[in-house]
Parts: structure tokens; C-alpha cells; sequence
């Protein structure tokens, strides 16, 4: 099975929204992020990302660690996602490959969420916000 290892942003609001993007040609949700250079270091390639996919600068709050799930794109493959707690200096706007990018509630049931979403990011926002 092929690996895509990525860096991925977890970005949440005042109100405990959390941002997705959808890229284009695809319908599922995500993270902030992608895919790292060669010798690219993961935090320069989440920034990295955040710049070009939502024209945000960033600062990293927290490291939440090294996780495996499957891709939401990519059939047979396993994603490899290093997760940051981001805090961005500005407000997001599409840019790049992004279709849409939207907030939303830790409760969402729409679906097209991606697995790092749905198994990794939604939990820990709710622990870590105490709202499970």
C-alpha cells in the first residue's frame, strides 16, 4: 500500500467551528494542508500550505502528533498526517487548488468529512474543549 505523508491544520474559531477546505474535482472535506517537499520539515509545510491554500499567515499553538488513517482521495493508499493546533493572523480565503472552504460545527453529520476529520481532529477538538 503506498503512503501520502501530509501536515495538517487543525483551525478552530471563537465559536468552535472548525475550518475545512475541498479541493477542486473532489466532495470531501479536510484539513488545511498537504503534502511535504523533499527534506521539508512538517510545520514549514503545514505553514506552507495554510499560505497558499487560504493566503493565511499562522502560528503554531500546539503539536498534536504523528497520525495514520485512511486518504479521502486516494484509493489504496494510507495517509500519514503530523497535526497542528494553528492559529491564523488573518482571515482565510480560498486560494490554489481550494473549491470551498467552509466552518463547521464539531457536531457535523454532512458526511464528507475526511477519515483524519472524522477519527483524529473532531475527537480531539471535543476533549480538548470539553465538550464531549
Amino acid at each position: 500500500m503506498n503512503t501520502i505523508t501530509v501536515a495538517a491544520a487543525v483551525i478552530l474559531n471563537s465559536q468552535h467551528q472548525l475550518l475545512l477546505v475541498r479541493k477542486h474535482n473532489t466532495q470531501v472535506f479536510m484539513q488545511v494542508g498537504g503534502k511535504l517537499e523533499v527534506n521539508e520539515a512538517p510545520e514549514h509545510a503545514m505553514q506552507r500550505e495554510i499560505l497558499e491554500e487560504i493566503g493565511c499567515e499562522s502560528d503554531i499553538i500546539q503539536y498534536l502528533g504523528r497520525f495514520e488513517t485512511a486518504t479521502a482521495n486516494e484509493p489504496d493508499h494510507r495517509l500519514v498526517s503530523y497535526v497542528y493546533v494553528v492559529e491564523l493572523k488573518q482571515s482565510p480565503q480560498i486560494a490554489a487548488e481550494i473549491a470551498e472552504l467552509k466552518w463547521i460545527d464539531l457536531d457535523d453529520q454532512s458526511g464528507l468529512l475526511a477519515p483524519l476529520t472524522t477519527e483524529v481532529v473532531i475527537p480531539w477538538c471535543l476533549r480538548h474543549l470539553s465538550l464531549a
